[in-house]
């Protein structure tokens, strides 16, 4: 949630750099301003009729002590009150409303992000490997998961509809052994803190880590209970420290999570296309920040090359990305896409996404530090997939899938699936 001062104070900035990111900034802010500007108003008024009803009030003591009559004044001080109720319930209506409109706005892009509509504009920062060569026409992993026996969406479907895998004999293994080592690798060696949270979820944390009210169509909501599905570890673990005020000196916090992720991904285009490309549910491990503001970019350069290490690791081919301004997502402020190979899609798979949300999220959860001169700061967080399955699980078997069908894995997984290979 964007700072109402920083509203008040600069607005032309705000909107310019919202109109950046696309869409009609200047009427979103507009309405935010104008509803500050009348709850302001209200609270003046209401400030000044409390002081009116407390001067009157010393008056009527005065005067009843000498005797007088204090008829008059009594129900000017009556007709105060009433006026105090009323303006009171329609500040209480200004500020909801005035929160509900800055809920609406999504974060102001940083100064130096690339400008540009959409995703063809995001420039590349770097790249890692050269794309893997093969002496045969490299198969899709549908192709190479059937013949191994790997995946089941058939039987999935039936249980609960399209877009739903079963991992099934090595494939389930494969899946197992991803998890623990990308945990151990963000835990052991990268030294993030493991959580293994829940994956219910009030709403109040959604909209603390801004997947509501915005993205309310791709979320699984549980009506009778009000509680919705994961769509990712994010919103979990940003929230274990909603509404505390943290020492300095714990920060950095850093966080990592296994979980499964649901999504709906209404209206997303490519569902429902063969594979694992885009499911309603999938597994990922998620690397999680809550830093001092002066450090945010140092960390999410340090964030992203944890997340890439993995490919590096695994001996992946990948690209990193800078979304450009139309491209950001809502709360971010700025994001590096990590991009894997896939040769029997022959295109690049977005596996891990990492952000730097400033203090946007913290605003919205209140989560807050205790600086050195004694006050009150905002957190910034931060967040990347460390990494996303199953892309990976996709890269992996159509990089290493061999002509007589079976899959090499890299060394470092051989002891977390318990084999070298996938064979028939």
């Amino acid at each position: 949630m964007l700072d109402i001062r920083l509203l008040r104070e600069q607005p032309d900035t705000v909107r310019t750099r919202l109109q950046s990111r696309g869409g009609d900034s200047h009427a979103r802010v507009d309405a935010v301003l104008e509803c500050d500007k009348q709850r302001r108003a209200t609270e003046t008024q209401l400030q000044q009729l409390q002081a009116d009803r407390k001067r009157l009030s010393k008056e009527i003591g005065f005067q009843k002590s000498q005797g007088k009559d204090t008829a008059e004044a009594e129900a000017a001080v009556r007709g105060i009150g009433d006026t105090v109720s009323r303006l009171h319930e329609a500040a209480a209506e200004l500020d909801q409303k005035q929160r509900e409109l800055l809920l609406e706005l999504p974060n102001l892009p940083h100064p130096e992000a690339p400008v540009g509509s959409d995703a063809s504009q995001n420039p590349v920062v770097r790249t890692w490997g050269t794309p893997p060569e093969f002496s045969f026409t490299p198969k899709s992993h549908v192709d190479i998961a059937a013949h191994l026996r790997l995946l089941d969406f058939e039987r999935a479907s039936k249980i609960s509809g399209s877009a739903f895998v079963a991992f099934t004999g090595a494939g389930a293994r494969l899946e197992r052994a991803l998890i623990n080592f990308l945990l151990d690798l963000q835990t052991l060696e990268h030294g993030y803190t493991e959580v293994a949270p829940p994956l219910l979820l009030r709403p109040e944390a959604l909209v603390g880590t801004s997947q509501l009210p915005k993205f309310e169509e791709q979320l699984y909501r549980c009506d009778r209970d009000n509680l919705y599905l994961a769509p990712t570890a994010e919103v979990p673990v940003t929230n274990l420290h909603a509404d505390e005020i943290l020492p300095h000196a714990s920060l950095p916090l850093k966080y990592a999570a296994y979980t499964p992720c649901f999504r709906r991904e209404a209206g997303s285009a490519g569902l429902g296309t063969r594979g694992l490309i885009r499911m309603h549910q999938f597994d990922k491990v998620e690397i999680v920040k809550i830093v001092h503001p002066d450090h945010a970019f140092q960390e999410l350069e340090s964030l992203t090359a944890d997340a890439e290490r993995v490919l590096q690791i695994l001996g992946l081919h990948y690209r990193t990305i800078e979304l450009c301004t139309g491209d950001l997502g809502f709360g971010s402020t700025k994001t590096y896409d990590i991009e894997v190979w896939a040769p029997g899609q022959n295109a690049y798979l977005e596996v891990s996404s990492c952000s730097n949300f400033g203090d946007f999220q913290a605003r919205r959860m209140n989560l807050r530090f205790k600086g050195d001169d004694g006050k009150n700061h905002f957190c910034h967080t931060l967040n990347g997939s460390g990494t996303a399955l199953p892309r990976l699980f996709v890269a992996l078997l159509e990089t290493y899938q061999q002509p007589d069908g079976s899959v090499l894995l890299p060394a470092p997984l051989h002891r977390y699936f318990g084999a070298d290979k996938i064979a028939p």
